[in-house]
């Protein structure tokens, strides 16, 4: 009888076992018939689950439907590895997809394939309340949205008198990962405030290293002075966290009342030269970027 041939990875003369790499690569998705073929047909991601789906919508014409270019600039995004659809990298030009259920990435950057989805940025006005309604009976944001059909929220708030760049979307999604602390999504702040003979030189420095609020220390991530003439200061501030009037009550901490305050930034997404009360809609370039910072 024959010996037993050893398994490998046992001794015996065989191979040692590979080390698996700690570098998965991207899943492939190349659509080929049983003789080695290549055409459109039924795909999977490497795990079983379908990526090609019968009926559905060619990978090309939803990558230019969003935003991504010519059918023929989509085609050719494809051709070079650089979309992926529900994490499974595609090549071929055959491929169908259900846009309503499957997720589509080009470098890395997230589309936004439904339709239904509508994200604003608002320039909310000073003394305007961050809420859809108000029982004081003052401003509220329904007055920003009431030229749109869909139900919109804001995400997260800007005090009474704070003014600047707020969110307004119907994504529960991409709001809850906006204010979730976990993942630390930046905020840019101008900051501005009395300060004869210019702000102190210790001042930056302590918003930086860290102030004490009553509810626990506080720490910018960047601060920087923009301005001063010697009676007034403007500093930048940057910070991922989302305490009730956080920058305000970091320049009390040191002595200073502000007199006016705006954000001008959330993650990647910026206020530019919008004018107080006007709303945009988010490019498709802006969405995917803020949605690939928290992880969509």
């Amino acid at each position: 009888m024959a010996a037993e041939r050893p398994r490998r990875g046992s001794g015996g003369g065989s191979r040692p076992a590979r080390r698996r790499s700690a570098f998965t690569p991207p899943k492939q998705v190349r659509l080929r018939d049983a003789d080695g073929t290549r055409r459109p047909g039924p795909s999977t991601d490497g795990e079983g689950e379908a990526i090609h789906r019968e009926g559905g919508e060619r990978l090309q014409k939803v990558l230019a439907r969003a935003g991504c270019g010519s059918r023929r600039a989509c085609e050719a995004l494809i051709a070079s590895g650089r979309v992926r659809v529900d994490g499974a990298v595609v090549h071929e030009q055959g491929v169908r997809i259900d846009p309503a259920v499957q997720v589509v990435h080009v470098d890395g950057r997230r589309l936004q394939l439904d339709e239904s989805k509508l994200t604003l940025v608002l320039n909310k006005p000073r003394r305007v309340v961050s809420a859809m309604s108000d029982p004081e009976g003052r401003r509220d944001l329904t007055e920003f949205t009431a030229a749109h059909p869909q139900r919109l929220y804001h995400v997260g708030r800007l005090d009474y008198e704070t003014e600047g760049l707020l969110l307004l979307t119907n994504d529960g999604e991409l709001a809850h990962r906006l204010t979730h602390p976990s993942f630390e999504v930046d905020k840019t702040y101008v900051c501005r405030f009395d300060a004869p003979g210019g702000p102190p030189r210790g001042l930056v420095k302590a918003l930086r290293e860290g102030v004490e609020l009553e509810d626990g220390p506080a720490r910018a991530d960047r601060a920087r002075v923009l301005a001063q003439d010697g009676r007034e200061a403007v500093v930048e501030v940057t910070l991922h966290e989302g305490r009730n009037r956080i920058v305000r009550r970091m320049f009390a901490s040191q002595g200073f009342e502000l007199t006016a305050l705006v954000r001008t930034r959330i993650g990647s997404v910026l206020l530019g030269d919008l004018a107080p009360g006007a709303t945009r809609e988010l490019t498709d370039r802006e969405l995917g970027t803020l949605m690939a910072e928290v992880g969509l």
